[in-house]
């Protein structure tokens, strides 16, 4: 006979009704894999009346967490409701009461992970979060766990599906960005207030929870550099795309000597990198090791049921260890510690790829190559697209190696000469 695992879960929505799917159909899969009967014991949510695309018995629904949390033939509390408060309250309740937690929650881990690791290495248990990055992409269980004699160098992501997806819209259909937003939202893929994914703060969230366990010190999420991606033009993909380039919107960490680098923003990625051709929602992650050197993962980063595929193999995990009585508290974190001090975006020198909108006169571009001179900044090439004598024509150029203050201080300079129209944009050149 199976060793019964109880589960309460916390949060009945779109995830949560996933996780039930998974935990109903795949139960017999699941038991005789694992020799463990996963049972869902009770669920919690503000809405319990509310009809789901997924049947219930009446019986195990309540209203109030505590009837979860104070049950102590509960061994795990999944915690699917989002966001920080009272998500942390009753993530930290039920560490406190000795029980292992399954959460989904980026925001809370990147900006209070701290309390809540220690908090659940104090009391022996485990916090998994497979399903905090990239949905159904097993990235969690691989840094933790496939790389662990790895020294992990670098991470660059595209980990947000509606931003990419906005983005690949932009270049294939030559649509500007307000186009692709509406087609995302027609779609599904884009919240009706889509702030937290095209203004990067999902993706800041995400890679923050992968420089922690990468290399195992606290992450202060406001000092991870965050940008957006709605002052990308669709002129802007189709010269990145002239110049051999694609444009995502890109998480990146990585640790050289005392330097941690942790930043979100757009970049071009040559075409000849696989990251260049992460189409539509899906998620990939890039990761540089010192023993397996580059590996892709790839995938679906979202979703009802790749995410609760993600927290079911937690569920597993975990009644694993709970039913062999193992204590090796595994909190997902991986190296060796560095020790790094996160650089400012200012110091990081990069290429960059600039559009200004300038007056078709002669001189201009002499003036404009004069500041970047002063400040240093070479220009690599120069592509001027049609002729409209004493009107704005938009004027591309790719730098060398400049660091970013050089290039906001130049950019200063040149947004306030007469002869340029409008603000001038400027996106990263990533070396992978």
């Amino acid at each position: 006979m199976s060793k019964i695992v109880n589960i309460g879960l916390i949060g009945f929505g779109t995830i949560g009704a996933g996780v039930i799917k998974v935990l109903t159909k795949k139960a017999a899969l699941l038991e005789k894999k694992i020799g463990v009967r996963l049972l869902l014991k009770k669920i919690c949510d503000l809405d319990i009346s509310r009809r789901r695309d997924v049947s219930v018995d009446k019986n195990i629904l309540t209203k109030d967490a505590s009837w979860i949390l104070n049950d102590e033939n509960i061994n795990i509390v999944v915690e699917l409701i989002g966001g920080i408060h009272p998500a942390k309250e009753i993530i930290l309740r039920a560490l406190r009461s000795k029980k292992h937690v399954v959460t989904a929650n980026k925001a809370l881990l990147a900006e209070e992970g701290e309390e809540i690791f220690k908090t659940a290495a104090e009391n022996g248990v485990d916090v998994c979060f497979e399903a905090s990055v990239g949905g159904g992409i097993p990235i969690i269980k691989a840094l933790r766990e496939g790389f662990v004699a790895n020294r992990i160098e670098s991470i660059y992501g595209i980990i947000n599906g509606t931003s990419n997806y906005i983005l690949t819209q932009m270049s294939d259909k030559g649509c500007d960005f307000k186009s692709a937003l509406f087609a995302a939202r027609q779609k599904g893929y884009a919240e009706k207030n889509p702030t937290l994914d095209i203004d990067g703060i999902d993706s800041a969230h995400k890679i923050a929870i992968l420089a922690r366990m990468c290399f195992n010190q606290p992450i202060c999420f406001k000092d991870v550099y965050v940008e957006g991606i709605r002052d990308i033009d669709g002129s802007d993909l189709q010269y990145a795309d002239e110049l051999g380039f694609a444009v995502k919107l890109l998480a990146v960490t990585k640790c050289g000597g005392p330097d941690l680098q942790i930043r979100v923003h757009p970049a071009l990625v040559p075409k000849s990198h696989l990251l260049a051709h992460v189409d539509g929602v899906l998620n990939a992650i890039f990761v540089n090791a010192d023993l397996v050197g580059e590996a892709l993962f790839y995938g679906q980063g979202a979703g009802q049921l790749p995410t609760a595929s993600a927290v079911v193999s937690d569920l597993v995990a975990l009644a694993g260890k709970i039913t062999t009585q193992d204590h090796n508290v595994c909190l997902g974190i991986g190296q060796d510690k560095r020790h790094c001090v996160i650089r400012a975006i200012d110091d990081i020198e990069s290429r960059y790829y600039l559009r200004l909108s300038a007056l078709d006169k002669p001189a201009v571009l002499s003036q404009i190559s004069t500041i970047l001179g002063k400040y240093g900044i070479s220009i690599h090439s120069v592509i001027q697209k049609g002729r409209r004598r004493a009107e704005a024509v938009p004027i591309v150029m790719m730098t060398h190696e400049a660091k970013g203050k050089k290039l906001r201080q130049a950019l200063a300079k040149i947004d306030k000469l007469a002869v340029v129209k409008k603000k001038t944009v400027a996106i990263r050149v990533e070396r992978l």
